[in-house]
């Protein structure tokens, strides 16, 4: 099977410090892949670099395009990317304003990134917003309110809808359901499992967070210091760690 994303030797340099360095892996269809590291280990230097937002010093991202098969993403023109990014890639930013147009309603929100792909009939992109909204648990009521009236963790919720409405084959998730209540954060956990198992889509997904890796992830890279220290099947590295960096992290973990 070829890899739906192929990372090659990927490296970022901030002067003398390393954001990350030599990172390679392969993502398959259907599958996601936790990120996890203490504040400053590179993960998001790292998922920064994979979705075109930070140029890298060398390396490649390969990734298997609908029309042309595997496409060195790092060195497609900026039109290429841009679409890319509306189309088959999506990014949810850890802050749900980072990924949403605050003075547009719910419903243009989603809608805006179906026009982006060309979509024009109003009626048709109403509907599917509307859809969209029921999807990640939102009142229809509220497509016309703008996201600045949503709660935390709603906001979050449409930051999704506006996603995934395009039906993207790869996710980018930076600290997903950081900064939100734990219930929240259940509810906004169980939603995106349920999303990613029924749209068969692969995520790559950046997180302290080791609950969200082990409910979400099916495969696990641990950062330190710009490096990928361990990595493998999410339970085995979690419940049989083999560097002292990730079982310091597990034994954190463990002791709160």
């Amino acid at each position: 099977m070829t890899p739906l994303l192929s990372v090659q030797g990927l490296t970022k340099h901030y002067g003398a410090h390393v954001g990350c360095a030599d990172v390679a892996f392969d993502l398959y269809p259907g599958e996601v892949m936790g990120i996890v590291g203490e504040s400053g280990s590179g993960k998001s230097t790292l998922l920064n670099c994979l979705a075109g937002h930070l140029t890298p010093d060398a390396g490649a991202v390969v990734f298997d395009t609908r029309a042309e098969g595997p496409r060195d993403t790092l060195k497609m023109s900026e039109p290429e990317r841009r679409m890319l990014g509306r189309t088959d890639w999506a990014f949810v930013h850890q802050h749900a304003r980072d990924g949403l147009r605050m003075g547009v309603s719910a419903g243009g929100n989603v809608g805006e990134r179906l026009m982006a792909v060309g979509a024009r009939h109003y009626g048709d992109i109403r509907s599917q917003a509307t859809d969209w909204l029921g999807r990640v648990e939102i009142d229809a009521g509220r497509i016309d309110d703008r996201p600045s009236t949503f709660s935390g963790g709603m906001q979050q919720r449409l930051q999704i809808a506006r996603n995934l409405v395009t039906g993207p084959r790869l996710v980018f998730m930076d600290e997903p359901t950081g900064g939100l209540d734990v219930s929240v954060q259940a509810r906004l956990l169980d939603l995106l499992r349920g999303l990613v198992r029924d749209m068969g889509l692969s995520a790559i997904i950046v997180t302290h967070d080791l609950a969200v890796v082990r409910l979400l992830a099916d495969r696990l890279m641990v950062m330190k210091s710009g490096h990928v220290v361990e990595a493998g099947l999410t339970d085995q590295v979690l419940d049989d760690p083999q560097h002292a960096y990730t079982q310091l992290l597990v034994s954190s973990v463990l002791q709160v």
